[in-house]
């Protein structure tokens, strides 16, 4: 809504902002939808190295998907 009012606000610069926020809409939408930031994902990152670090020598791959499921149960429903 806002984006159409200025496009018809007869305003130069604000017509020529609205054109050039228009380009980056949808990230601006998912980011105000689904408001996430990287310091989670880095967070899990960082914990998969330290187990990863930990298990240096075991030859299980199964072992050591089920050491990084058991360092992140997820949230009980």
């Amino acid at each position: 809504t806002w984006l159409k009012l200025a496009l018809e606000s007869q305003i130069a610069p604000l017509i020529q902002f609205a054109k050039r926020l228009s380009k980056y809409r949808r990230g601006i939408l998912a980011s105000a939808i689904y408001p996430m930031n990287s310091s989670v994902l880095e967070g899990v990152n960082n914990r998969i190295k330290v187990i990863k670090r930990m298990a240096y020598g075991f030859r299980d791959a199964s072992y050591f998907f089920l050491k990084i499921k058991d360092a992140f149960p997820g949230k009980a429903r």
